[in-house]
């Protein structure tokens, strides 16, 4: 594949993330590592292109009334400062692609796991539970240089938070902050790089992809089968991460 062909592959993967309240930003950073040799230039890109995604699903959510900020603040809250600083750290190219990919990998498991468990009433959590679960995930979203939503959603469907369309919007807000935020801290520390020509491509295939993909996940789909293959996907990702940065093998 070319990078020509980058316009469309993003559309699909803003389409098929968006449809589950996710950005996208874990398959953005692993195509983009195969085109681009500056890494810095690929977390940037990533971020920005998630912050296109998830603002599209966050208006959604608002406009259903799916979004609910007396609930989510606690995540909120502690997130977007340990993001910031998590963008600082200076990793080099190798021990950041094993740790996103490690992460990538629980977190396909954490989402398989949620469609295999039965269905149990959901469960209200202490606020200081949640700043310590959005602190962390914050962490380590400003660390690898995506939103974070794709760590916390399977974690609050595992703990029976709340119900998944609930936790879909919270994890589109969560993403949109903590990206902004991740952005923030890059330019802070002076490694925030965008190729100009080929941004402007890959932000409209992502808006119209995550305009659709949002639209279908607010008109109360069925969205299990997609979320089996997002699973699928990220597993795909974190394993193929891990394999070609630590030990060279090529998948």
């Amino acid at each position: 594949m070319t990078v020509e062909y980058l316009p469309i592959v993003f559309f699909l993967i803003a389409l098929f993330y968006s449809s589950v309240g996710f950005g996208g930003g874990s398959s953005y950073l692993a195509i983009l590592s195969l085109f681009l040799t500056d890494f810095y230039e690929i977390r940037s890109t990533a971020l920005v292109l998630n912050i296109c995604v998830v603002t599209i699903g966050t208006l959604f959510f608002i406009k259903n009334r799916v979004f609910d900020l007396k609930k989510f603040w606690p995540f909120l809250v502690a997130s977007i400062p340990l993001a910031y600083l998590g963008a600082q750290l200076r990793l080099s190219k190798t021990s950041f692609f094993l740790i996103l990919g490690s992460a990538l990998v629980l977190a396909g498991i954490f989402m398989l796991l949620r469609f295999v468990k039965k269905k149990m009433d959901t469960k209200e959590f202490s606020n200081p539970k949640k700043l310590l679960l959005g602190g962390s995930i914050g962490l380590l979203s400003g660390i690898s240089g995506i939103g974070g939503g794709i760590f916390l959603s399977p974690v609050l469907n595992l703990l029976k938070w709340a119900n998944p369309r609930i936790i879909a919007s919270l994890a589109s807000v969560f993403i949109l902050v903590n990206s902004v935020s991740g952005l923030i801290g890059l330019n802070v520390a002076g490694t925030f790089k965008l190729n100009n020509a080929l941004m402007l491509q890959l932000i409209v295939a992502v808006v119209i992809g995550g305009s659709i993909g949002s639209y279908l996940s607010n008109k109360k789909f069925n969205l299990k089968f997609l979320g089996v293959l997002t699973s699928i996907l990220v597993l795909y990702v974190g394993f193929r991460l891990i394999l070609l940065h630590g030990f060279g093998v090529k998948i």
